[in-house]
């Protein structure tokens, strides 16, 4: 798609922002992304003329072909389980077959039938500052040219450590996983340990990934697909996770009387299953509750760390929680996840401590 986007003497055209009753410059945003939705070549003008401000649009109409897609698509259905790596990607909920991808560069994604798109999924997130940006491209390749993977300690671990450390307000250590699943899988064995309890608060709707002892009223594809657990996690692996409602001081409150609840766990905005902000005081009386009834507060910013604020949903409310998991955002998409918080919680993990992750 292309768009060419004409001002023409809009000194005097006061009247017309007027009539549309918003900026213009929401206004454009609004227009493009409606049209970015269509597959036809618009031009969009914008001229007061003799004073009288005017909008003109033109369409010509183009074929959308994804021939190649569905082809591609069909032949992976019998290669992997719906044809696809995550559930997601099925367009299940919205119906048809996934457009296959050939490549990314800058706000635009480029299919194998040659059609153009403008991205505003980012690679769910990933993608902050654009696909394929030249300067992490360099960045990227020069480490690749020193190999692949080591097995071993590096500098840039460091490097990285050291940058979390300084951006997110939780976070004093930091232990490096390779997704946001593994992060969280990390973290609720760490939160057991250093507690010594086993229950754990999470929040209906929040996604915390495909580990046994969240999937309870899951988000993500779980809310998509309409199913309320998953077949093969054993009664025992969910028996001590309790579900709270979100912006819900009160039924978080009757959990925690309960006693036994090492950590309460939540996206801080949930972005899963819908998007849902906090209400108000939601997020410090939380803080209060958890310190009040001595349980681990833990914000799940694999969706919103780096993205809300540089700091992550902690950094904009002000609200700091006790541990933190983070996600590929912190690796610009390539595949790389964390967990950090207070250095006395972190040094439980071995081989500082006893809690074994690996």
């Amino acid at each position: 798609l292309e768009f060419t986007l004409y001002f023409q003497k809009i000194q005097n055209s006061i009247e017309f922002y007027k009539r549309l009753k918003m900026p213009i410059k929401v206004t454009c945003i609004k227009l493009l992304a409606v049209l970015a939705l269509t597959d036809s070549f618009l031009s969009v003008k914008l001229n007061d003329g003799v004073g009288k401000p005017s909008l003109k649009l033109s369409a010509t109409q183009t074929k959308f072909n994804t021939a190649n897609s569905s082809k591609i698509f069909e032949e992976a259905k019998g290669l992997m389980p719906g044809g696809v790596s995550s559930p997601v990607r099925a367009f299940k909920s919205v119906g048809g077959n996934p457009i296959v991808f050939d490549s990314v560069k800058g706000a635009y994604s480029f299919d194998v039938d040659g059609n153009k798109y403008i991205d505003y999924v980012g690679s769910w997130g990933p993608a902050i500052v654009g696909h394929a940006n030249d300067e992490i491209l360099s960045a990227v390749k020069a480490t690749m040219d020193k190999g692949t993977s080591f097995g071993a300690p590096c500098a840039l671990e460091n490097q990285l450590a050291k940058m979390v450390i300084e951006a997110v307000p939780s976070v004093e250590m930091v232990r490096f996983t390779n997704s946001g699943t593994e992060a969280c899988m990390g973290m609720l064995r760490l939160v057991r340990a250093y507690t010594n309890k086993q229950k754990i608060i999470k929040f209906n709707g929040c996604y915390h990934g495909h580990a046994d002892s969240f999937l309870v009223q899951a988000g993500s594809g779980v809310a998509t697909l309409g199913l309320p657990d998953s077949p093969g996690v054993p009664e025992g692996a969910t028996a001590s996770t309790l579900v709270a409602k979100y912006n819900d001081l009160e039924s978080v409150e009757a959990l925690l009387k309960t006693g036994g609840v090492a950590a309460v766990i939540l996206e801080p905005v949930v972005g899963n299953s819908g998007f849902i902000p906090p209400v108000q005081g939601f997020l410090q009386g939380l803080r209060e509750l958890c310190d009040k009834y001595e349980a681990l507060l833990v914000f799940d910013e694999v969706m919103t760390g780096f993205r809300i604020a540089y700091g992550g949903a902690q950094s904009y409310f002000g609200v700091t929680p006790d541990v933190t998991t983070m996600g590929k955002v912190i690796g610009g998409g390539l595949p790389v996840g964390a967990y950090g918080g207070r250095k006395d919680i972190m040094e439980m993990v071995a081989p500082a401590g006893p809690m074994y992750q690996a």
